[in-house]
């Protein structure tokens, strides 16, 4: 049953992936394959916009130009007819409109099905900011290509030299910075290096409570979890107790020697944050990797 639920979302988040398009130099989506995944009518969806139309700025929601229009429908005329009998150019949503939408359209599969818009919209969008010098360079492929159809080109030879490049490349998260108000991006970002563990996840930090335990529950199965913070934590046995019950084995320790926040990676990886995993992205702040042979130190002295 587990299995079938991983293979749906991965189905899902690959139909996403397939239908995010660019236009006016923004991610988008297209009111009809928005209105399909939230199992409605396009029709209803565009009226329940028109009803709540203040919260649909031009930056949330825009319907496309003649030109745009045109260019939309070229693309799709041999792999769906449908779209190219539209005669009005349809509404195209940015990512802060598909989060608007599941407000409105006030069901439990909207806001599950923007949720997983949402987290391939960031990734997309920390793909091409992790690759642009690279996407630079390499001018013979359109940026349009690698955001909407890399998943269905992938095998033609223009992106398997992309991929060679890039993996010679070795181009990899080292550091950076999220500013006030990301904080869906921080998660985001926290919970790839959390699934990223194979073996073993130490988190060093004074302030946890159960927000902290909700973003290590994305852990993969059999991953150990050690935790050090401070005494005073608002985390009990109970709800150690608890996490264990569903996502074994988190093991809590207190530690008063350390100010920083730290998380190690399978004992390998050795992230520096800026801030408590449970206040990420309510302020600005930066992580970095800093060198490995600190880890056997950091875990003396604690």
């Amino acid at each position: 049953m587990e299995n079938e639920i991983v293979s749906q979302e991965l189905s899902i988040e690959k139909k996403i992936e397939s239908e995010i398009l660019v236009i006016r130099g923004q991610q988008v989506m297209i009111d009809r394959d928005l209105a399909e995944l939230y199992g409605v009518e396009t029709k209803r969806l565009n009226e329940q916009v028109r009803r709540n139309i203040e919260r649909f700025p031009e930056e949330f929601c825009f319907q496309l130009n003649k030109d745009e229009f045109e260019h939309w429908r070229s693309q799709f005329a041999t792999s769906n007819s449908d779209k190219m009998g539209l005669r009005r150019p349809p509404y195209a949503f940015t990512e802060q409109g598909v989060a608007m939408l599941s407000a409105v359209l006030k069901s439990e599969q909207a806001i599950l099905v923007s949720i997983q818009i949402m987290k391939v919209f960031v990734a997309m969008r920390h793909f091409l900011q992790r690759n642009s010098a690279l996407f630079q360079r390499l001018d013979f492929i359109e940026k349009r290509q690698i955001t909407t159809e890399v998943r269905q080109i992938e095998s033609e030879k223009r992106i398997d030299e992309l991929f060679d490049k890039m993996d010679r490349c070795k181009i990899e998260d080292k550091q950076g910075i999220f500013f006030q108000g990301q904080i869906f991006d921080a998660y985001a970002k926290f919970e790839s290096f959390i699934q990223s563990a194979e073996k073993e996840i130490v988190l060093i930090d004074n302030y946890v409570d159960l927000s902290v335990l909700e973003r290590l529950s994305k852990k993969q199965k059999d991953v150990k979890v050690t935790i050090y913070t401070d005494p005073k934590t608002k985390l009990s046995e109970q709800d150690i107790w608890k996490f264990n019950e569903q996502y074994p084995q988190l093991t809590l320790k207190h530690s008063t020697k350390v100010h920083d926040r730290f998380l190690i990676i399978d004992n390998s990886t050795l992230y520096h944050i800026g801030a408590s995993l449970k206040d990420l992205g309510k302020k600005c702040f930066a992580f970095e990797v800093l060198d490995s042979v600190w880890i056997k130190e950091i875990l003396k002295n604690l």
